[in-house]
């Protein structure tokens, strides 16, 4: 058994796609998953479970869209790929407020011309080995929508947890 991350993209923020965390526990118990947990009520769980990580999300969305009727995006990560993020974080330096520190996920592979997130604010915003971090000194409101400018200039969406969260599902994933 291996211990993963599970992210739910885009549930519970502003209201929109909501799934109830008690939910979620249970349809991940009942797809066969043990040791799972839920974390906060933006769509964060842990587990422990056999396969890799690509099957276990497909396992998770089909799941979701069975008894939401909506495609909901999963990204599930070993406890390796979260400290690795963690550990590559180009800003943690200059940061001084996790709920304001970021770092986003990939749902594909940017095109080679596509401009860079970067450019938004070059001296807050690092891509590098396939995720983007975000400094948000000011607020995540009154920073650029990095996920947004990824979506369009890119067409590939993205999921984002910030710094505390991250630290809590490195915490949480089962051995």
């Amino acid at each position: 058994m291996t211990g993963y991350a599970v992210l739910l993209r885009g549930v519970n923020v502003g209201g929109n796609r909501k799934v109830a965390m008690a939910e979620l526990r249970e349809l991940l118990a009942d797809l066969g998953f043990t040791q799972v947990k839920t974390l906060l009520q933006s769509g964060n769980a842990v587990l422990a479970a056999d396969g890799p990580a690509a099957a276990v999300a497909a396992r998770i969305e089909a799941a979701l869209a069975e008894r939401y009727g909506t495609e909901i995006r999963v990204l599930v990560l070993t406890r390796a790929d979260l400290q690795a993020a963690a550990d590559a974080h180009p800003l943690r330096e200059i940061a001084d407020n996790g709920s304001r520190m970021l770092v986003l996920w990939l749902f594909g592979t940017p095109p080679a011309d596509a401009p860079s997130p970067a450019e938004l604010d070059p001296e807050r915003i690092v891509v590098r080995n396939g995720l983007i971090y975000q400094w948000c000194p000011d607020g995540i409101s009154n920073s650029p929508d990095v996920a947004a400018f990824v979506r369009k200039a890119w067409k590939v969406p993205t999921t984002g947890r910030n710094w505390n969260t991250l630290e809590k599902l490195l915490q949480a994933i089962p051995d």
